[in-house]
């Protein structure tokens, strides 16, 4: 059977899961460092723990955890500000997303290009969270849920993945069941 090596299967499948795993253990880190920088290097703190936690939870290397902290105890670390943008997605869904970065131009570039190369725009403040219910630990719930029809629930994943990608978007939440 020429053509076909087992080995080459699994290092495609290993590249996948690894590439995952990679921005997972990326956002965390960036979101740890971040925290313990806005905590002037206090490592122990609740919130500094609570996404240590989370992070393990992920099955993120302990060394990786530890580089996180080190980064944000450090004095050359750019503090990342937190933004909010707030869209509308097929089917009217409301949608927050969340970004982590240093530099609010190119986030709010990077979100708008992908929003609108799927056919939508960034909504203005407050249109989309009265329908979200922001919790202390940042999560946001929806207030009531909707449901999409198949081609609109297949639009929304696709945004939201490529939304995702985006290096700056820490997380994307929407009302849809």
């Amino acid at each position: 059977m020429s053509g076909h090596n087992k080995w080459a299967q699994i290092k495609r499948q290993k590249g996948s899961e690894d590439a995952k795993k990679s921005k997972v253990f990326g956002k965390y880190g960036s979101l740890i460092a971040n925290e313990v920088k806005r905590l002037k290097g206090d490592v122990n703190a609740a919130s500094v723990k609570a996404l240590v936690d989370k992070a393990k939870k992920e099955n993120m290397p302990k060394e990786t955890i530890e580089r996180a902290l080190k980064k944000g105890q450090s004095s050359d670390m750019v503090a990342s500000e937190e933004l909010i943008y707030e869209a509308y997605g097929p089917g009217a869904c409301a949608m927050i997303i969340v970004a982590l970065t240093s530099n609010r131009n190119k986030a709010a570039q990077e979100i708008k290009h992908i929003l609108s190369k799927n056919g939508f725009a960034l909504a203005s403040a407050g249109s989309a969270t009265w329908a979200f219910t922001r919790h202390p630990d940042g999560e946001y719930t929806p207030n009531s849920t909707m449901d999409l029809e198949d081609a609109d629930l297949s639009a929304l994943e696709k945004l939201v993945d490529e939304l995702e990608e985006c290096e700056e978007v820490q997380d994307v939440y929407t009302n849809v069941e």
